[in-house]
């Protein structure tokens, strides 16, 4: 089994299996027949463009739309406990997403099962609900379904499956909630009150049926587990549209051999892409990377013409157009960054400025105010000296002397007192001649 690495692999370091790093080297090996086994893991980016809203996006994801069914909080609706007390808000939720009810699949899905044709998908493990790899021919016994999906249904206090899938779809589509079937006994005779027998009654388990999603508390599907080993037997491994936070299956990717090849299609790197020499990232929105490597490997026109047979003209072209403002959008938010950025630049720019100037203001204050206090305390020992050559003869006032108010003039005033004291004796010497 391969091991992440903890740090990013070197530009200079040079791929073990691919010419280069970068899609062309990619449709290269495939084209070669070295990738015979390709696993592929996908998440909600490859439903983008079929319309599917994500989870959490504040205004138009699916938990912001179910606010007006009061329930206790958004995931309430994926919550075992609270389907049992209230199964309607979660049949609001399917009859939304329900396969074949709205949503079609897209140029991804399309390529997915271009590449079962060509017989080289040996697994795909996903993250969707949505069943889009089915519609799209993706042969089921390749997929695993790591979350469950609308695929199948069961009662959840039997277990028994409910097979009718017509009526299981009538019951969504009319907002229903479907009820298990299975009988589970008969009444007891009665009689008619005339001698005669009513016919017996089943009694029905009557239980809520659920499709196999897998709820919060519920184990994964046991074919996620059985099937993980797949990973390591993978010649070439394709991650697209996936964060690759929510575990076990975050930690997929890391199972494939250290030497395996690696792509990811996605907005952003995640996981441990780039720290393994044969790693590729294709990073912007999941649909142009696929049509840039059909195009590498030469089945563009191939893979366009099966889309498009599959889902009609009108719905491709809504997805094209869909694509082009996602991508308007993307760079339009882009550079409000940049923009947002270079102002923050300015900004730190100018308040460092600003800094410096007050801090300049701050020394010259600080010299100028040191210079006057100089000037100051020049003036004040020339008026001082100035006015004690003028004092009477008499002796300082008694609250003069040793008055605390000599402690910063004490110089000044000592010389002011010997001074006195020379005057006097000048005068008494006068007086005796």
């Amino acid at each position: 089994m391969g091991q992440e690495q903890s740090t990013f692999i070197s530009e200079d370091t040079p791929p073990q299996n691919l010419s280069e790093r970068s899609l062309a080297a990619v449709a290269d090996f495939i084209k070669s027949g070295r990738a015979r086994r390709i696993v592929v893991m996908t998440g909600a980016g490859i439903s983008t463009a079929a319309g599917i809203p994500d989870f959490r996006s504040p205004e138009t994801g699916l938990y912001a739309n179910l606010a007006a069914l009061n329930l206790p909080e958004p995931e309430a609706v994926f919550d075992l406990a609270f389907f049992q007390q209230n199964p309607r808000p979660f049949y609001a939720l399917a009859r939304e997403l329900y396969p074949g009810a709205r949503y079609r699949p897209t140029v991804s899905h399309a390529f997915l099962a271009l590449l079962a044709r060509k017989n080289l998908l040996h697994v795909l493990f996903t993250q969707n609900i949505d069943c889009l790899e089915r519609a799209a021919g993706v042969p089921p016994d390749r997929i695993i379904e790591a979350h469950g999906s609308f695929a199948t249904q069961r009662c959840i206090d039997c277990r028994e499956p409910f097979a009718d899938d017509a009526k299981m779809r009538e019951s969504v589509e009319r907002g229903e909630v479907p009820r298990c079937e299975r009988v589970v006994g008969r009444d007891e005779d009665e009689t008619d009150g005339i001698g005669g027998k009513e016919q017996d009654e089943e009694r029905r388990c009557g239980g809520l049926v659920k499709p196999d999603i897998v709820f919060f508390g519920e184990a994964l599907p046991k074919a996620f587990f059985e099937r993980s080993g797949a990973v390591q037997e993978a010649d070439l491994v394709l991650v697209m549209g996936t964060s690759l936070q929510v575990h076990p299956f975050a930690g997929l990717p890391n199972m494939a051999e250290e030497e395996v090849p690696r792509v990811l299609f996605n907005l952003e790197r995640v996981g441990s892409f780039g720290t393994r020499a044969d790693d590729v990232m294709v990073l912007g929105d999941c649909d142009a990377g696929v049509r840039k490597l059909a195009d590498a490997l030469g089945w563009r026109d191939e893979l366009e013409k099966a889309w498009r047979e599959l889902v009609g003209d009108e719905e491709a072209e809504r997805q094209l157009q869909g694509a082009a403002k996602r991508l308007a959008a993307l760079h339009d938010e882009v550079g409000k960054l940049a923009e947002e950025v270079e102002e923050a630049l300015h900004i730190d720019e100018k308040e460092g400025d600003q800094e410096v100037v007050k801090e300049s203001q701050k020394g010259q204050d600080r010299d100028a105010s040191a210079a006057g206090s100089a000037e100051q305390t020049e003036e004040s020992v020339k008026g001082e000296a100035g006015s004690n050559t003028n004092l009477p003869d008499a002796e300082p006032r008694p609250e003069e002397k040793g008055s605390p108010s000599r402690n910063n003039n004490s110089a000044s005033q000592d010389s002011t007192e010997q001074g006195e004291k020379t005057d006097g004796a000048d005068k008494a010497k006068e007086t005796a001649a």
